[in-house]
């Protein structure tokens, strides 16, 4: 009782004993069969020892030991023990009881009296633990029986869902098919059924009549049947929803720990509630979504999840005043003035055309020196795509509405396609890999075989919108796929590589989350490795420069032409040249600004040599002396340009001029389309040239051939 005192008045815990010091007593467990009884026994030897010697009433004892008794079946009424266990103690405590009043009456320190006490204890320490097994057999046959029942009832609802199933696809669909197993979503929102397909049928058979079964089951709205393969050919799984996750609107998780591009980013939820994980290493993605179909919102969600990642690099480009990526930069930009700098969330972003130029010409040149520079890493590692991490990061390009550029017949727009499309052909391997949005699935957008080919990641999100919408191109092969299943906004359809195409629906991003993801995730961002960096050059060391981010600053401010950093921003103020300082450049600029001052004396002249001609018809001007022939190095600052006829249709910038008002024709006489020869009536054109320019415009997806012989005509993707 000393001890046990000492210890509850003990604030703070008792070191453990050393190594060899003798056993740890802990004085809070509960006792066991042996134990038990020998406590019962030394504590009844002590009691009648002591009793005797002090002349203590016999009497007392047994009361003791009747009272200890009746609570300790009370108590195991209470706790539901089984009869025999409460019947045990309670006799432990009776003829513990019995034994110290004989004892004290007869003496305790008799042979006799002391055998019959180890007896008793021998007798304890073995009713113990004998009740103790039955108590713990008890207890597991209890939780087997519950289990069992569980079971049956599981086992009977899933019987009647089988058998639900079973008659319901042969009814719509035809085939008879034998269930497996019927698998319940942890979510609680529907359930799976693993069948076994009959002989020669394929679960097309039942994917086509996916909307014939959402409506046989009487399925709520954004519930759907989606079939897919099986563990092999002759098996099917078919995807129940049952409750519609899609409707709500649920906020971008919590807590914005690390990601890696290898463990997978997640971009959504499924209709049962799983997230789903895009891998991007090797692959393109493609995001499609009409105007109020929450297209911004997934971009925010995808920025997000490669802010997080500790292995990427996000540059955006958005030609419509850098939207998608401006959240991202300015909790950066407004943190820098106090305290501890924040980096942004995109590594760069490309507002303008110029910029968008020199972010793409730096990817590539990237792209190129990595092949070369780290052949040895790649020889060491045994593989040809480059070990991403976070010392050697992923570059992916985010081009908010890209698609568009890579369709479009503008001149500059061209230019700017050639190069995305460089990107995604030549750059795999080499760990740059790019995110296109558009606003529809279209012909026009999914004509071209590099993005159909590349972005195996699709995104279509429908906000219940069917115009513009072709899922069937969107997702070839997937069938039973209805805009009108994802009414609601930031819901569609995805498909991975890793899983098929079916409904998800994005998380809800606010500006505020952006903020802390931002703040979360400055000192998580890697580092453009050295050897990238070195490629990379100026044009992306002097990206955060202030003159090249006084449009992210201050909304009037103007935008430099060329993306570079040109140390001023005051109107007026001539920006210095990058690049050599060459001579014949020099000479160049002095020309163009004496031309400028000298243009009215030019004007002059000319007049006066007009009025020369025109009274004393004078001979021709003899032909001006070639230009002289440079020598040293062969500088393009020296050469003439090319004239505009010698550069043939195959050797411009998509096509030769006339081709976007060509396009625009044949755009405008839909369906029927336009032959070659009425093309070059129209544009001017010798026909040989027309056509060879129509063409490669097929080619590029820009136009689609219609071959009927001598009927056959172009026509434009929309109306093919």
């Amino acid at each position: 009782m000393a001890t046990e005192t000492t210890t509850k008045k003990t604030k703070k815990p008792e070191p453990a004993p050393e190594p060899g010091t003798g056993p740890a007593w802990d004085w809070a467990a509960g006792h066991g069969p042996v134990t038990g009884a020998l406590s019962a026994t030394t504590g009844a030897f002590a009691v009648a020892t002591c009793g005797a010697a002090g002349g203590m009433p016999p009497g007392w004892a047994l009361a003791v030991g009747a009272a200890g008794a009746v609570g300790h079946a009370a108590a195991g009424i209470r706790l539901r023990n089984a009869g025999r266990t409460i019947a045990a103690r309670a006799a432990s405590w009776l003829i513990g009881g019995g034994w110290t009043t004989w004892s004290m009456a007869h003496g305790p320190l008799t042979w006799e009296a002391l055998g019959t006490l180890a007896a008793i204890g021998v007798a304890m320490g073995t009713a113990t633990r004998s009740t103790n097994l039955y108590e713990e057999a008890r207890e597991e046959e209890a939780i087997a029986a519950e289990q069992r029942q569980i079971a049956a009832e599981l086992s009977a609802e899933r019987r009647a869902i089988a058998e639900e199933w079973a008659g319901r696809i042969e009814r719509v669909c035809g085939i008879r098919i034998r269930i497996l197993a019927v698998e319940k979503w942890a979510a609680g929102t529907g359930f799976t059924i693993d069948a076994e397909l009959p002989g020669g049928a394929t679960y097309d058979l039942i994917a086509k009549k996916s909307a014939a079964l959402s409506s046989d089951a009487h399925l709520p709205h954004g519930c759907t049947v989606t079939t897919g393969p099986g563990i092999h050919q002759g098996r099917v799984l078919v995807d129940v929803g049952t409750v519609n996750v899609l409707m709500d609107e649920t906020p971008y998780p919590a807590g914005y720990g690390p990601l890696s591009l290898h463990t997978g980013i997640p971009w959504g939820y499924r209709s049962n509630a799983d997230e789903i994980l895009t891998f991007l290493r090797e692959q393109c993605a493609l995001v499609v979504g009409p105007t109020g179909s929450g297209k911004t919102n997934m971009v925010h969600v995808i920025l997000a999840g490669f802010a997080r990642a500790t292995d990427v690099l996000t540059w955006v480009i958005d030609l419509n005043a850098g939207s998608a990526g401006l959240p991202w930069v300015l909790p950066a930009l407004q943190s820098n003035g106090g305290g501890t700098a924040v980096r942004p969330g995109v590594d760069w972003l490309a507002s303008s055309y110029d910029e968008a130029v020199l972010l793409l010409d730096t990817a590539l040149t990237v792209g190129r020196h990595r092949k070369m520079a780290y052949q040895e890493l790649l020889a060491r590692e045994n593989t040809d795509l480059l070990p991403i991490s976070a010392s050697i990061p992923q570059i992916e390009l985010v081009i908010d509405e890209g698609a568009e550029i890579l369709v479009s017949t503008d001149r500059k727009m061209r230019k700017l396609a050639e190069k995305i499309l460089e990107v995604i052909r030549l750059l795999r391997s080499m760990g740059i890999r790019t995110v296109l949005t558009a606003l529809g699935a279209t012909s026009s957008v999914l004509g071209n075989l590099m993005i159909r080919r590349e972005a195996k990641v699709r995104v279509a999100l429908t906000g219940g919108e069917t115009e513009g919408m072709d899922l069937s191109k969107m997702f070839p092969g997937s069938r039973g796929l209805r805009p009108e299943q994802a009414p609601y906004k930031g819901a569609g359809f995805m498909a991975t590589p890793e899983s098929p195409v079916g409904l998800f629906k994005a998380w809800r991003i606010l500006p505020h989350q952006i903020r802390e993801i931002v703040h979360a995730t400055s000192d998580r961002h890697p580092r453009l490795d050295d050897i990238s960096a070195k490629a990379a050059g100026p044009a992306y060391a002097r990206r955060w420069d202030a003159d090249r981010i006084a449009w992210m600053r201050d909304p009037n401010a103007s935008l430099p032409e060329d993306g570079t950093s040109t140390g001023s921003v005051v109107p007026g103020v001539e920006a210095p040249r990058r690049g050599l300082n060459l001579t014949a450049l020099r000479e160049q600029d002095q020309r163009e600004r004496d031309g400028s001052a000298a243009s009215t004396e030019d004007q002059l002249a000319a007049r006066f040599r007009e009025q020369i001609d025109k009274e004393f018809g004078t001979a021709e001007e003899p032909r001006r002396t070639p230009r002289r022939e440079h020598r040293g190095l062969n500088l393009s600052a020296l050469r003439d340009p090319a004239p505009e006829e010698a550069v043939g249709p195959e050797e411009r910038d998509g096509g030769p001029e006339w081709l976007a008002d060509a396009i625009t024709a044949i755009e405008a006489a839909g369906g029927a389309g336009m032959k070659p020869s009425a093309v070059a009536d129209l544009v001017g054109r010798s026909r040989q040239a027309v056509r060879d320019a129509l063409k490669a415009a097929a080619e590029r997806g820009e136009l689609v051939y219609r071959d009927n012989g001598p009927h056959s005509v172009y026509v434009h993707p929309d109306h093919a």
